[in-house]
């Protein structure tokens, strides 16, 4: 027998059947949306765009977070309506023209961060 209490007695453990039970609660619109507002704020801090400045700025991984973020929009638009989808494009559209801002060698037009999802991004 072991002395190690199980881990549902540790008050400092998670309760994942808790958890999984929420997250059965929360509609898809919801997880797509946050995800998609998790990755513009990423992306955002990568760029620079956030009060610390450069502190954090990174092109090469807001490259890749403004990308997904295109591929999830593009992938999801009509399963999320265009109450929640226009204002997330619009965010998309901002981060990919400041990226283009913030490059010292400018892509050319289609083929900047989630262009091959959104098309040329001009501003």
């Amino acid at each position: 027998m072991s002395d190690t209490p199980p881990e549902s007695a540790n008050p400092d453990s998670p309760d994942f059947d808790a958890l999984t039970r929420d997250i059965a609660e929360v509609p898809a619109v919801e997880v797509i949306v946050t995800v998609a507002v998790n990755l513009m704020s990423a992306a955002a801090v990568k760029l620079g765009l956030t009060d610390e400045g450069d502190k954090y700025k990174d092109l090469d991984e807001a490259r890749k977070l403004v990308t997904a973020l295109a591929g999830l929009l593009d992938a999801s638009t009509t399963e999320i309506s265009s109450f929640h989808a226009a204002p997330l494009r619009d965010g998309l559209k901002s981060l990919q023209l400041a990226f283009r801002e913030a490059s010292l060698v400018r892509d050319e037009p289609g083929q900047g961060p989630g262009e091959k999802y959104t098309g040329p991004v001009y501003g």
